[in-house]
């Protein structure tokens, strides 16, 4: 116990703790800063069945207006949440707020007003779809200008926001999950391609299948894998059927072991159109794989790789490219290798201590400012 920050005290303001990459980064850094000494409050908007599981005895409050409350009108309803959260702020007496994801970002600042916790506001995904109208621009601006603290994931995100932003805000990364921290995989691979994400059509899987089908000949021996459920998923068993694949995708659904299930593969293929920083980019880079990764609009795989260094990057929604890039890497195995040896560097870089430690540095700043 870190007698020094015994008194201090950190709120974690997200919509719920669903297990999303956000999520899992919230519960991890509520779980630092607790171990850390510090006073710990996670505030919720609501909560769900599956959710990440907050270490024992830290305490949740939930924000959303009791049912009993719940007005006909929006905007009844809407101003009945502001006070709650405001009074939730002064009940609490929280040294600092970090919110994230959209709209909550605008909430944490305009609910902490009058109180004594400076609100830090966070942006994980792509700026472009978290504030997507001119007037949510806008208000993003005013208010985000207005906070303790603003915290971005890329240098390119900054160029998003006005000058007065630009300025304040800080880029923080996320840390490793400590699950892929472990020595590379060094023997022979598997003949597995393998994918991790939400079956959304962000995640843009279709474009996988279609490159795996378009080498199915070259390489019988190969299958694809992707880790993950969603909407999407009898379409992408349907459009492997259409393509003669479906023998040779394997979709195992949500797992809790997916260091295990991924660190033999022979290739890890991201093919997101947007994302902030991706966590699953993060870990099969930690895990030493050879990487395909798309070049989203909010820097974030620039942040993690260096075309031809430690992975190779193609533009977003290029099939071609996948295509020559996955032959490439499974032609080329010694030349796989090097990258993926290059690429489970990323372990020292983004180790949980190392990260967490500019975490609490920033908070500590923004605290006793």
């Amino acid at each position: 116990m870190n007698k020094k920050n015994e008194r201090k005290k950190i709120a974690f303001y997200i919509g719920s703790l669903a297990k999303g990459g956000a999520e899992r980064v919230f519960v991890n850094l509520a779980a630092y800063f607790r171990e850390e000494g510090y006073a710990v409050v996670m505030v919720t908007q609501y909560q769900k069945e599956e959710e990440y599981k907050l270490p024992d005895g830290m305490e949740r409050v939930l924000s959303d207006i009791e049912e009993e409350k719940v007005s006909a009108s929006r905007v009844v309803n809407f101003f009945r949440r502001l006070n709650k959260l405001h009074v939730i702020w002064k009940e609490q007496k929280a040294d600092l707020v970090l919110s994230c994801i959209g709209k909550n970002n605008f909430m944490a600042v305009v609910t902490t007003m009058g109180t004594k916790t400076k609100a830090v506001v966070s942006v994980v995904g792509e700026t472009k779809e978290e504030y997507p109208s001119r007037g949510m621009r806008m208000l993003a601006d005013f208010l985000f200008s207005r906070a303790a603290g603003v915290i971005l994931q890329t240098e390119r995100s900054k160029s998003f926001f006005c000058r007065k932003v630009r300025e304040k805000a800080v880029i923080l990364p996320n840390s490793l999950n400590p699950a892929f921290i472990m020595p590379r995989y060094e023997g022979v691979r598997e003949k597995r391609i393998v994918s991790v994400g939400r079956m959304d059509a962000n995640k843009n899987h279709e474009m996988q299948l279609r490159a795996f089908a378009a080498l199915k000949d070259k390489y019988p021996d190969y299958t694809l894998e992707i880790y993950g459920d969603g909407e999407l998923r009898s379409h992408i068993e349907e459009t492997a059927a259409q393509l003669g694949i479906a023998e040779r995708l394997f979709l195992p659904g949500v797992v809790q072991d997916v260091a295990a299930r991924i660190e033999k593969a022979s290739l890890f293929l991201l093919t997101s159109y947007s994302e902030g920083v991706s966590n699953a980019l993060i870990e099969a880079l930690a895990l030493g794989l050879p990487v395909i990764a798309t070049d989203v609009p909010s820097g974030g795989t620039e942040e993690l790789m260096t075309d031809g260094v430690n992975g190779l990057v193609i533009p977003a929604g290029d099939q071609t490219a996948l295509t020559r890039a996955m032959d490439r890497l499974l032609e080329e195995p010694d030349y796989a290798d090097r990258l993926g040896r290059e690429a489970a560097r990323i372990q020292e870089s983004l180790a949980p201590e190392r990260v967490n430690s500019m975490w609490k540095a920033y908070f500590e700043k923004v605290i006793d400012k």
